[in-house]
């Protein structure tokens, strides 16, 4: 009866302190928003003082658990990049992408690893084998410090970053296994073998992948389940597809992302509520990674390679890394300081130790060495290129100049029903709905709750502040609707961050335009006004907020007037474009220009 008691005891001591860890986390999370910190560093920090050498003195090697918990994290994660990425809006970055996540991962091995062996006097595969360990970007730093901050990136960097994180996992992933087994097998492997591997990692991966992401989308759409299944049901279905691949001998880190891209992409029920709980599994995910890592290292052995680990580090960083970049996107005409920023933000995170845990599994010579030098590399990474995203981001001029506003939208899906969501503000003072702006013909008012009451659109009449306006919108589009809900002084900002700082007239020519702003329009428009050019793009029927890009321009639809565009904001996509303030007007020609001066005006 004792020895129940006490199991009861150690289970609920157990429980709390699992609690305690994540509430831990929460409250890291919030420390790392405000003082700029990696989140992902402080759940090393806390494994480690957990860890043997710290305070909590725990004594964990079970390296056989940390693979397992770390591909079932890294999978959760991956599935989760693809998912957010809309491969409408990244195709100009995929060819680039997809050879820096590849072709990148062989070049930044090979520099790395010939570094390695200068270092720790390794032989070829032991060099190569700690440089395959260290050579990819982690999805979970990337697409965290991306997003953590606010920080927003112009559409070609931001892509392709994503792109690369999500898929140059699984190249480092055979790169590792390929090499552990022929360190393991003293290069019994041929040639042949290694091949036929290869194909099957890619073949399989690329099937099952692309195949579970299609049934997972075809089940969350077709199948009537209660409230709440549907984000079990897609991450169920994305565990089930990396485990699938990997039975098969495919690589299931490329068919979890895969699966989560094909599923991103396609008209999806419950797609706020898949999102959500993606959300929150993710931050889990990598947390419990991040913490396992950290518990597993011991501080005092990371000694004995502190400072060739950190010659490694710096030699990713400053060399192997910027080479393999600049190799890929040269073809592809990157600006420099492109090229700058993407070799900069080559974070290292947990898939690295992930990686090094193999070796461990492996029990190859030297495979304690291979574990701690991740180990530093990570940690330098995360302190020194995530703690600097920000400050490199404007020192390249690859940060757009935008404000998210504070603004609390709530995102209802609807069952049965893929075309539409409904999406609710908080009618704020000081918003642009109340100072006279329209919501796009496509945002079709729901309902207002008003004074507790619950009133149709036409009974309702003009918003009032204070009001909770509900509306039916494609979930593509919902976040258009923001900058009409913003508060006080993030209106403007929310405006400018939709329309761009500019304004014109809806019969501006473009062939002036282009003149000034060295914008590159075909010829055969430069007769045609900006309303004329709306009306044959959109099948004379466009909307407010529609969109279209001239180089690295952009010309948004601002007012209509019976039905035909009245007024245009221009928005330019990149910081590296011209800058305009007061003393604009020096650069403008006389004649067309100064015809085009008089309709610019500042917001």
């Amino acid at each position: 009866m004792m020895e129940r008691m006490e199991y009861l005891q150690t289970s609920n001591l157990t429980l709390l302190a699992g609690a305690a860890l994540v509430l831990i986390g929460v409250a890291s999370s919030l420390l790392a928003r405000r003082f700029g910190a990696p989140l992902l560093l402080i759940f090393l920090i806390l494994g480690m003082l957990l860890g043997v050498d710290g305070p909590g003195g725990i004594r964990f090697h079970d390296y056989r658990a940390t693979y397992l918990l770390g591909s079932l994290a890294l999978a959760i994660i991956l599935f989760d990049g693809g998912l957010r990425t809309r491969i409408a809006e990244t195709r100009g970055a995929l060819l680039p992408a997809s050879l820096l996540a590849s072709i990148g991962v062989l070049i930044t091995a090979g520099l790395t690893g010939v570094a390695a062996m200068a270092l720790f006097d390794f032989n070829t595969s032991q060099g190569m084998l700690l440089g395959a360990i260290v050579a990819s970007t982690d999805a979970a730093a990337v697409f965290f410090l991306l997003r953590a901050g606010g920080l927003h990136l112009n559409r070609r960097v931001g892509a392709t970053l994503e792109l690369e994180s999500g898929g140059n996992d699984p190249v480092a992933v055979f790169l590792t296994l390929l090499l552990t087994s022929w360190l393991a097998l003293d290069g019994a492997d041929t040639s042949t073998s290694l091949l036929r591997a290869l194909l099957l990692q890619v073949g399989f991966g690329l099937a099952v992948g692309a195949g579970g992401g299609m049934l997972i989308a075809l089940a969350l759409n077709r199948l009537t389940l209660p409230s709440g299944l549907h984000p079990l049901l897609a991450l169920a279905g994305a565990i089930a597809v990396f485990a699938l691949t990997n039975l098969l001998g495919g690589s299931g880190f490329l068919a979890a992302y895969l699966a989560g891209l094909v599923v991103g992409n396609r008209p999806l029920r419950a797609y706020a509520n898949v999102l959500a709980v993606n959300d929150a599994a993710t931050w889990l995910g990598q947390g419990v990674m991040f913490l396992l890592l950290g518990v597993l290292v011991g501080p005092r052995s990371l000694l004995a390679v502190l400072w060739p680990a950190l010659a490694i580090a710096g030699f990713l960083m400053l060399v192997a890394r910027p080479v393999a970049v600049a190799l890929c996107l040269a073809p592809f005409h990157y600006r420099l300081r492109e090229i700058g920023f993407i070799s900069w933000v080559g974070l290292r995170g947990a898939v690295g130790i992930f990686l090094a845990s193999i070796p461990m599994l492996a029990q190859l010579p030297n495979a304690l060495v291979y574990f701690n030098v991740a180990f530093v590399v990570v940690c330098a990474s995360l302190l020194i290129q995530g703690w600097t995203l920000r400050p490199a981001a404007k020192l390249f001029r690859v940060a757009l100049p935008r404000h998210d506003p504070p603004l609390l939208r709530t995102e209802i899906d609807l069952p049965g029903q893929l075309e539409y969501e409904m999406v609710g503000y908080r009618v704020a003072e000081g918003s642009a709905i109340l100072r006279g702006a329209r919501p796009p013909a496509w945002a079709r008012p729901a309902m207002v709750v008003r004074a507790a009451s619950i009133e149709l659109p036409d009974q309702a009449g003009a918003l009032q502040a204070g009001d909770y306006a509900y509306y039916l919108a494609p979930p593509g589009r919902v976040y258009r609707l923001d900058w009409l809900f913003a508060a006080g002084q993030d209106a403007a900002e929310a405006e400018r961050e939709m329309f761009g700082a500019f304004a014109l007239a809806g019969d501006v020519p473009l062939g002036e335009l282009a003149e000034f702003y060295g914008l590159p329009i075909p010829t055969r428009h430069h007769g045609s006004t900006a309303a004329q050019l709306f009306d044959k793009r959109f099948d004379g029927n466009p909307q407010i907020g529609d969109r279209l890009t001239l180089g690295e321009a952009m010309l948004i639809v601002r007012q209509l007037h019976e039905e035909r565009v009245s007024q245009i904001g221009l928005k330019f996509v990149g910081v590296g474009s011209r800058v305009f303030g007061a003393d604009a007007g020096a650069h403008f020609k006389p004649g067309p220009m100064q015809r085009l001066r008089t309709r610019l005006r500042r917001h």
